[in-house]
């Protein structure tokens, strides 16, 4: 440091001490002090290049601390999940859906011909669905859910078009059946309503309908949406760590990559 400018001096000094605050861990601490150094001496380019390879050091840790996390809770997070979809039926059709669903056995469709009754259902990486079914000799059109306890707290679904598709309706022998699916953000009040209220009576209103059709949930659909909640946790959570261990395996070998050139 002998030839170096005063200011030059100052930046390898605070550079030193961002080097001596990373070796003890303290990544947070030493990012803070680069950005310091880049705020004060932007005019230090030998400094400032360093200081960067000090970044890319400490982004390395720190991908290395997530992957370290990620493995040490993916395989229980996986062995939970695993333990309790024992108690759901698994259903995938390869050629339309990327990941297939776990549904109760309870609740399979063929096992509720011709009922009024909420479902529910989750995907592979944890996204829980709600679906209302409505069998009758008069058509509802309904669009949507409103579940409500006699306290008179209530939750509603997203209202929701007929496509044809996962939502539908059809006439069989003079009675009227009609599915509507609410996925994501379009049932999550309704689902996280239902999954806090489960021990009580919970009331469900057909809605955006020429009429308002009611019933009550059978207290089976109502465990079979707790159980279905828990199993989404898990998978979300088993998704979640999975995609971020891969985040960070690809960050370190591009960090890597570029420290070595």
């Amino acid at each position: 440091m002998a030839g170096c400018s005063g200011q030059e001096k100052e930046a390898m000094t605070r550079l030193a001490l961002a080097g001596n605050l990373y070796e003890e861990n303290k990544w947070q601490a030493a990012r803070n002090e680069i950005d310091s150094i880049r705020a004060q001496y932007p005019a230090q380019a030998k400094v400032l290049r360093k200081a960067l390879e000090l970044t890319r050091l400490i982004e390395i840790k720190e991908a290395e601390r997530n992957i370290a996390y990620c493995d040490s809770l993916l395989p229980v997070r996986q062995a939970e999940a695993k333990d309790v979809a024992k108690g759901f039926v698994f259903e995938k059709d390869s050629a339309y859906e990327e990941a297939g669903n776990y549904l109760r056995p309870q609740q399979t469709v063929e096992r509720n011909v011709e009922r009024n009754y909420i479902r529910c259902g989750v995907n592979e990486k944890g996204e829980m669905y709600l679906t209302s079914v409505y069998f009758g000799s008069r058509p509802v059109n309904h669009t949507g859910i409103r579940v409500s306890t006699k306290d008179g707290l209530f939750a509603q679904t997203n209202p929701i078009a007929y496509d044809g598709g996962l939502n539908y309706r059809f006439e069989d022998n003079g009675h009227v059946s009609e599915i509507v699916q609410y996925k994501a953000e379009k049932g999550a009040d309704a689902i996280k309503f239902i999954y806090a209220n489960a021990k009580e009576r919970i009331k469900v209103d057909y809605t955006g309908g020429e009429r308002t059709y009611t019933i009550y949930m059978e207290e089976a659909d109502k465990q079979s949406l707790v159980l279905t909640y828990n199993l989404a946790v898990l998978l979300a959570d088993v998704h979640r760590l999975t995609n971020e261990r891969a985040k960070a395996i690809k960050k370190k070998t591009y960090l890597e990559g570029k420290l070595n050139q």
